[in-house]
């Protein structure tokens, strides 16, 4: 069977709920059913057939072609299946995810993930502020899963986060892992200011020397072995992270916040020299 296709015909003034269109809640519908499903587009009702083509059959791989960032909810609370957007996405990308593949192929809006329990998200592009946070007034954000982000996240991404994986091979914006209770952050590229603010428990692995408070404690070099374990987790990823398993043990650690329990970690990658240096150091102690 092919893949259920919804091309979009044109793009629209106001923004669209996409919530209805995931793999779980159109099995077993029929073409015409699906067509005549209402999207709540502004303060009006859309039917789908009036937004998109329709075509394929397969309601458990759906592809949405020509989308854009007025596409909000895409994936909400997709429980099986998988979904790819060529394009952009609005908000709430992927928001509640409960298992399955979800893939976009260029930027998403803010909130991307937020209160994700299962499954791989992957955004080819840019990510919005909130990445894998908590809705406002919630205490818990993402809570299982693996993100992959091929470009740069805004501010606060992993905030409250309380299980699962964040992989980003760009750069993350200010407050990253904010309020984290639990949990993994890679970012490859900078870091914004107060990274791992008011950080309960967690990991923060990164690349770059970040900006840290002084309620962040320099714990010193360490060569932990868990590192290349939790690399080798993700070969199967199309991602730079894949090819990590090999080089990424040696760190300089940072416990923190201390503000808070100060149970959490910050793990800075250290550099060829940085590594030669410590060793040296150490033979002649």
């Amino acid at each position: 069977m092919s893949a259920l296709t919804f091309s979009a015909k044109h793009e629209t003034a106001q923004r669209v709920d996409m919530s209805p269109l995931v793999c779980q809640l159109l099995k077993d519908m029929s073409l015409a059913d699906i067509a005549a499903i209402e999207l709540q587009n502004g303060k009006r009702k859309i039917r789908v057939d009036e937004l998109f083509d329709i075509s394929g059959e397969d309601s458990q791989d759906i592809i949405i072609n020509n989308s854009y960032a007025k596409l909000d909810f895409i994936g909400k609370e997709l429980a099986s299946g998988r979904m790819t957007v060529q394009g952009e996405a609005g908000a709430y990308f992927g928001m509640g995810m409960k298992s399955g593949e979800l893939l976009a192929g260029g930027s998403v809006g803010l909130y991307a993930a937020c209160e994700m329990k299962n499954g791989l998200l992957t955004i080819k592009g840019d990510a919005g502020d909130f990445l894998g946070a908590a809705l406002p007034g919630n205490k818990q954000g993402m809570k299982g899963g693996t993100v992959l982000v091929k470009g740069n996240v805004g501010q606060r991404a992993g905030d409250h986060m309380r299980r699962g994986v964040m992989l980003i091979e760009g750069n993350a914006g200010d407050y990253c892992g904010s309020r984290m209770i639990a949990g993994t952050i890679a970012v490859m590229g900078s870091t914004g200011r107060f990274l791992g603010y008011a950080m309960q428990r967690g990991t923060i692995l990164l690349w770059k020397q970040p900006q840290l408070s002084a309620t962040f404690n320099d714990c010193g070099s360490h060569t932990l072995a868990f590192l290349p374990i939790l690399f080798k987790s993700f070969t199967s990823l199309d991602s730079k992270f894949a090819k990590e398993s090999a080089t990424f043990n040696r760190v300089r650690r940072f416990g923190g916040d201390m503000a808070e329990k100060g149970r959490a970690e910050v793990l800075v990658k250290l550099q060829n020299e940085e590594k030669n240096a410590a060793f040296s150091a150490a033979s002649f102690s």
